[in-house]
């Protein structure tokens, strides 16, 4: 299975925060950490490290898989979109994945000229439970491309990346897409730098991920 280099994270949509890191814990046998509160948005993150064996390269590549929900310690006001469509999810699903390309300026562009929409690119922020302050640039559209296949771009920039804190790392086996329109979706990979993702033909919309962990081998 083929796994882009320039995955930074994957995106795990839960409609409760705890009761989804709950349920994860008791499906892998780790417990993912607080990553923090994006404050204004009206989420929050738990994290756990991601690392595959078909990735030669050293030191690994750093990414992780993002468990994001409605941050009960908000108030936001009824009806508020929150971030990659939070809010219109009942059941836990992977809904989404990050890229860190090469030249994310420079992808924008080429983008733009070929016409794939990523969005507008926004800064972002938040504060580890250390207290330090994360600060990124993201690509950001209002309804998710391809029902979410699409990556987003995001660029870390001089922050310290998520993926470098203390958490448990499990393994990531597989990565598999599945999209009515699986030639577009592939295209749009390759001019967003992530050429090579398992892109299947079919009927619906799929996003699926296959991780060794303590308790053997899980597909979510």
């Amino acid at each position: 299975m083929a796994i882009t280099t320039a995955l930074d994270h994957l995106v795990y949509v839960v409609p409760d925060l705890e009761a989804g890191v709950k349920r994860f814990a008791q499906a892998t046998g780790v417990t993912p950490v607080y990553g923090g509160a994006h404050v204004g948005k009206g989420t929050a993150n738990f994290l756990v490290g991601l690392r595959s064996a078909g990735w030669a390269d050293e030191p690994a590549p750093l990414t992780y898989l993002e468990i994001l929900g409605p941050d009960p310690q908000q108030e936001v006001a009824p009806g508020t979109p929150l971030p990659l469509e939070v809010d219109r999810v009942e059941a836990a699903r992977l809904q989404t994945w990050a890229i860190h390309p090469d030249g994310f300026d420079g992808v924008l562009e080429r983008a733009a000229a070929q016409g794939v929409d990523v969005g507008e690119a926004r800064d972002m922020s938040r504060r580890t439970p250390e207290g330090e302050l994360l600060e990124w640039r993201l690509t950001m559209r209002d309804r998710l491309p391809f029902e979410g296949l699409q990556p987003f771009l995001i660029d870390w920039g001089t922050s310290t990346h998520p993926a470098t804190r203390a958490m448990p790392v499990l393994g990531l086996e597989s990565l598999t897409l599945t999209h009515p329109d699986a030639d577009g979706l592939r295209a749009a990979l390759d001019v967003l730098g992530a050429a090579g993702t398992d892109v299947e033909q079919g009927t619906e919309r799929g996003m699926r991920v296959v991780l060794d962990t303590p308790r053997g081998v899980v597909e979510i």
